[in-house]
């Protein structure tokens, strides 16, 4: 069995490459099993804060291989130095079962995430955005930056974050990797100035609102993934047309929507489609270059799948160990 680090990962994934493989993956037939999901409490047991989440979620196809990720995200980690989201994926031969590697679920997650929110945006985007405002500093955000600037001629990019320290500190990061960028100072002023709106938070409240929204920008929303959690309010979800990663998950976990379905704003026949309905052709995406569109992730195995077979292919043949 192989193990595959986070530089490992990173390596051996390329943008354009992964949102291709994504691609293909929901073109293609996949099954997704539903994941299961666990509240883990603190530690010291008290209750009070700490904690997170247990997700495990599993995927195959026909003839390919099958994987299973499991991920925890602890919202408390930002205060202890560590990502809030960790974990690690397996992938088996479908044929025989044998484990083949060992995949730091972190980097794997991170990269197949943005990728999935860039394929989107290379259906709903305007062709010719090159204004692009990631919310949120955390480990997706320049990994956001990056996808959508390998499917629209991103010009300049810039950051907002709870925290303007930790904005400034990546957008110098990224304008040090060959990507213009710069912090915003409000919130308000940089949606009204973008083309794409990319939201990567843990936000219970929302931050986007529908007011701000000029025709033609496209809002990406990664961050949430449970129903109390949401990034844009009502009025954003009535204005855009709406497309998710997948129907099932987006309508059961996507904070935006179950609550905006709840509140009479939206209702569920309001989805126009998810991404396999547009990689395949079977919906159309955006319609003028006046509309508003908006793409909801929650995250779906198969994009883990996806990434872990590009990923593992690209290591090579392991190295034998010299005989003893």
């Amino acid at each position: 069995m192989r193990v595959m680090t986070a530089a490992d990962v990173d390596a051996r994934l390329d943008d354009a490459s992964l949102i291709e493989a994504l691609r293909e993956a929901f073109r293609g037939d996949c099954a997704t099993p539903p994941r299961h999901r666990h509240s883990v409490p603190p530690a010291d047991g008290a209750g009070n804060g700490g904690g997170g989440v247990m997700l495990i979620k599993p995927a195959w196809r026909p003839g390919g291989p099958i994987v299973v990720k499991i991920v925890n995200v602890f919202p408390d980690n930002a205060r202890r130095g560590l990502a809030s989201v960790q974990g690690s994926v397996m992938l088996f031969d479908g044929a025989t079962g044998e484990a083949l590697a060992a995949i730091d679920g972190r980097a794997l997650t991170v990269r197949r995430t943005a990728a999935a929110s860039a394929l989107a945006a290379d259906y709903l985007a305007r062709r010719d955005a090159r204004r692009l405002l990631v919310v949120g500093t955390g480990q997706l955000a320049p990994a956001l930056a990056r996808a959508h600037a390998a499917v629209r001629p991103i010009e300049t990019v810039e950051i907002w974050g709870r925290t303007p320290d930790k904005a400034v500190a990546l957008a110098r990061a990224l304008t040090s990797n060959g990507i213009a960028a710069t912090a915003a100072a409000v919130l308000e002023d940089a949606v009204r100035r973008a083309d794409i709106v990319a939201c990567a938070t843990l936000a219970h409240d929302p931050l986007i609102r529908g007011e701000w929204l000029l025709p033609g920008v496209h809002l990406d929303l990664v961050g949430s993934f449970a129903p109390d959690m949401r990034e844009a309010d009502d009025a954003a979800m009535r204005r855009a047309r709406l497309y998710v990663d997948t129907r099932d998950g987006a309508l059961a976990e996507a904070g935006e929507l179950v609550q905006a379905i709840a509140s009479g704003a939206i209702v569920a026949g309001d989805v126009v489609g998810d991404l396999a309905e547009l990689c395949r052709g079977e919906v159309a995406g955006r319609n003028s270059d006046d509309e508003v569109t908006l793409f909801k992730s929650v995250g779906t195995a198969l994009e883990d799948l996806a990434a872990a077979e590009l990923a593992y292919g690209r290591m090579g043949a392991p190295t034998e160990e010299p005989a003893s």
